[in-house]
């Protein structure tokens, strides 16, 4: 009973009623559809150009057309593929550096201002390095969209380590935890939200990336699909690229998301 009532009172920052997850999930489909019908009426009415902005049913059809001819799983897959990659590159790299940085001030000192110099470079300006460096194969795009990726994770990272609560180390220590009990189960623990964050903001950044890099010599991707599109004037195109990117984005995020709540049982107790 204590546990239905405190779920009942659930409150957000503000102070109101925090919705259900099944409230949420209607608002999402609302909004959406919201959006899909303000787009329609636009259209319909012909107040946009259909070569600017082309109906919902033009773009269904063109990913029929596409779904039936077996090219949009191509590009679809091809893309996954170079995200997950470029992502996972960013993951195994970023989130080490970024430990090491968050635990030690000399680590930090010696890193942070080469982090700072590369981070403000953005992606789109490293593709005339990667293609000198490593070719216009799968390498160079899979670099291109690790780079993107790789400054949100480190920099979340690092901010999981400095607010791990000193109180929670020294009580730690006091009970004769070892220094690798400490990391494994205070530190690590404390700051593997911040790095899930990092792991969300990394994948979006991925995407965005992605556009870019699949300009390198590429014939095959969503970003392809989308440049191609351009060239053509086929903005029926255009729009069911970038919903691909859109979805494929927010299922991965899902997946994180649901990630974490399966590491972080006990922050998600109630909701």
């Amino acid at each position: 009973m204590a546990s239905a009532s405190s779920m009942q009172h659930r409150r957000d920052v503000f102070g109101g009623i925090a919705l259900t997850k099944m409230k949420r999930n209607l608002l999402a489909v609302i909004s959406i559809a919201g959006l899909l019908c303000l787009w329609w009426l636009l259209t319909a009415l012909g107040w946009v150009e259909k070569v600017l902005l082309p109906p919902p049913s033009e773009v269904l059809g063109t990913l029929v057309r596409t779904t039936a001819d077996g090219s949009l799983a191509k590009h679809v897959g091809i893309s996954l593929l170079r995200v997950v990659e470029g992502f996972c590159i960013a993951v195994v790299i970023a989130v080490p550096i970024g430990i090491v940085m968050g635990s030690s001030s000399l680590a930090r000192g010696l890193i942070e201002p080469v982090v700072e110099l590369l981070r403000p470079i953005p992606p789109i300006a490293m593709i005339p390095l990667a293609i000198l460096w490593f070719g216009i194969d799968e390498l160079s795009k899979v670099l291109i969209i690790a780079y993107g990726a790789f400054f949100p994770i480190l920099i979340n990272t690092i901010a999981g380590f400095h607010e791990v609560d000193r109180t929670h180390i020294r009580a730690a220590q006091a009970l004769g935890a070892s220094r690798l009990q400490i990391f494994r189960d205070v530190m690590l623990r404390s700051a593997y939200p911040f790095i899930v964050v990092g792991a969300r903001l990394g994948m979006g950044m991925a995407f965005i990336v992605l556009v870019a890099a699949e300009l390198i010599a590429s014939d095959a991707g969503l970003g392809y699909l989308i440049n191609d599109g351009r060239y053509n004037f086929q903005t029926d195109q255009i729009f069911l690229g970038m919903a691909c990117i859109g979805v494929l984005g927010f299922l991965l995020n899902k997946a994180l998301l649901e990630a974490e709540r399966h590491l972080l049982k006990w922050k998600y107790v109630g909701q």
